[in-house]
């Protein structure tokens, strides 16, 4: 059988228990409202959405009848929809479960179920293994709910009586796109400058609204269902050139132009860096079929490329801290790159790390305000979403890049200005498909068994994150040599390996910085190679 992975099952479309189908489904939900009815949750509002691939609407539709058959209120989100807008409207409505229908940026035959619990954020363990004894506990046929109910009680939704189920969830969006609308002032902080005048006041503030509005942004979903509220969002936030890679902007569950529809995926986004170049766009930004994760993309002196997820994790920490509470929160994973750790402190904020997961992530601590995993996830606004958003991300960023497009700066100069303040941070994955995940697990098992003593020609100590005392535990083996750091695990969604390269040069002034970043490339070309040769 399909088991619980992150979040919910995930697999091929196909019919047996190992495949998503409608009975894996039934018998998935079926499990699922009996968790909720053992901790006296019964009765309660569950909300149900779904993303435009094969299987996603009858999938939903057969979620939400066993929720009503079991008693539950349900809210099926009235189209296909990005999966932050269901974290969203858990959180927002105070349900006790989120179902969302995705296989987010799997290839065009799988697709999956995941599952979020009141608060909004994902399952973590013991819930996932509960669940799952639930499902194995489902025997008879499941009965479904025939027809179901027009509307959830309104002393839960903030409507009048008589709104239908899709004007309730239309509602929904646009709060979701309300709250994103604000975030260039309640995130990114005032356009205004403490200790000026007035004149040079209305001066910033039309210099900022002018960048916003000149801003030149090419943007593709991957096929997914996140083009046109990312378009509204940005459109809504003053970003009104937005151009967008039009083989990629309908939703398309075959993937035509993408064999595996995620932007870390090398040649992923050579549609999207192509139309950058093509009308002289300013930042690049590519969004996952489901839309919770967001890539950049920026023109340097080289060409386009897209920044990896640790760069663009700590410009937009950096940015969020700026306006946020002393003391304030920031967070990433085990696998992610040391320079946030730094950045944290030196703009006096706390800061934490976590397993590989937004599951993890989201409950990283009191007072978060900020989170990323290197896999181009990124939570601007735990306070709407407790989740990755993309579409807030791309918001965000464009935002970012308009303040500093203002002041006649760009991304990368400030990336250069971090290795300058913290040492240059040059991070790179190799990701390693395989037969299956019992294989990728089984290169990790023989890598604990015998650890090298080096790597690239580094002297190396490893951590075996599944033994270590003291700490989370987890698949993993972390190396760490002078100046480098390699962590290798399973991936927990797909059948490949996973590595995580960071190296750290010492740069004492820019002038300093070509070197620096030669000798980077060439200490990362030889930790692939390692890799590779797994």
């Amino acid at each position: 059988m399909l088991r619980f992975g992150t979040a919910g099952l995930r697999g091929p479309l196909q019919d047996g228990p190992d495949g998503m189908n409608v009975d894996t489904v039934a018998r998935a939900t079926a499990g699922l409202a009996g968790w909720l009815r053992d901790r006296c949750l019964g009765g309660g509002l569950v909300v149900v959405g779904r993303d435009a691939r094969h299987g996603s609407a009858e999938f939903a539709t057969v979620t939400a009848e066993v929720l009503a058959a079991a008693g539950f209120t349900v809210l099926p989100l009235p189209r296909p929809l990005p999966t932050p807008v269901l974290a969203f409207a858990v959180r927002e409505l105070k349900a006790v479960a989120g179902v969302q229908i995705t296989a987010s940026h799997n290839p065009a035959a799988d697709n999956g179920y995941k599952v979020y619990l009141d608060g909004g954020a994902q399952l973590i363990p013991p819930a996932d293994s509960e669940i799952e004894a639930c499902i194995d506990a489902v025997r008879d046929p499941v009965t479904r709910a025939d027809p179901l109910p027009t509307a959830p009680s309104p002393t839960i939704v903030s409507l009048p009586p008589a709104a239908s189920v899709a004007a309730i969830g239309e509602e929904l969006v646009r709060r979701y796109l309300a709250r994103i609308t604000e975030l260039p002032q309640r995130i990114g902080g005032s356009d205004e400058t403490p200790g000026t005048d007035d004149g040079e006041q209305d001066a910033a503030l039309s210099r900022n609204a002018s960048a916003r509005h000149g801003l030149r942004i090419a943007l593709t979903p991957m096929h997914g269902v996140g083009g046109d509220l990312a378009v509204a969002a940005l459109r809504d936030a003053g970003f009104t050139d937005v151009r967008v890679v039009e083989e990629q902007f309908a939703p398309d569950p075959d993937f035509p132009t993408v064999p595996f529809p995620n932007p870390e995926e090398p040649g992923a986004s050579d549609l999207l860096l192509a139309l950058a170049e093509r009308i002289g766009a300013d930042l690049a930004i590519a969004l996952d079929p489901d839309a919770d994760r967001c890539a950049i993309g920026v023109p340097t002196t080289d060409g386009w490329r897209m920044l990896r997820g640790d760069e663009t994790g700590v410009l937009l920490a950096d940015y969020v801290l700026r306006a946020a509470a002393p003391d304030s929160l920031v967070a990433t994973t085990i696998v992610s790159s040391r320079l946030l750790s730094a950045l944290a402190a030196a703009r006096g904020a706390r800061y934490a790390e976590t397993l590989t997961g937004f599951k993890w992530l989201a409950r990283a601590g009191d007072g978060l305000v900020y989170a990323y995993e290197e896999a181009i996830g990124h939570c601007v606004d735990p306070t709407a979403v407790r989740d990755k958003d993309g579409i807030s991300a791309a918001v965000a960023a464009a935002d970012l890049v308009a303040r500093l497009a203002a002041t006649g700066r760009r991304l990368p100069d400030v990336l250069d200005d971090y290795a300058v303040e913290f040492g240059l941070h040059a991070g790179d994955q190799v990701s390693l498909r395989l037969a299956d995940q019992e294989a990728a697990a089984a290169v990790v098992g023989r890598l604990r068994g015998t650890p090298p003593q080096i790597i690239a020609g580094v002297p190396v100590t490893h951590t075996d994150l599944l033994r270590a005392r003291g700490r989370m535990r987890t698949d993993a083996v972390i190396f760490d040599g002078p100046g480098m750091r390699l962590v290798i695990r399973p991936s927990g969604t797909e059948p490949k390996l996973k590595c995580y390269i960071e190296v750290v040069q010492p740069v004492s002034d820019h002038a300093a910085l070509p070197e620096a970043k030669h000798l980077a490339a060439q200490q990362l070309s030889e930790i692939r190679k390692f890799c590779a040769e797994l």
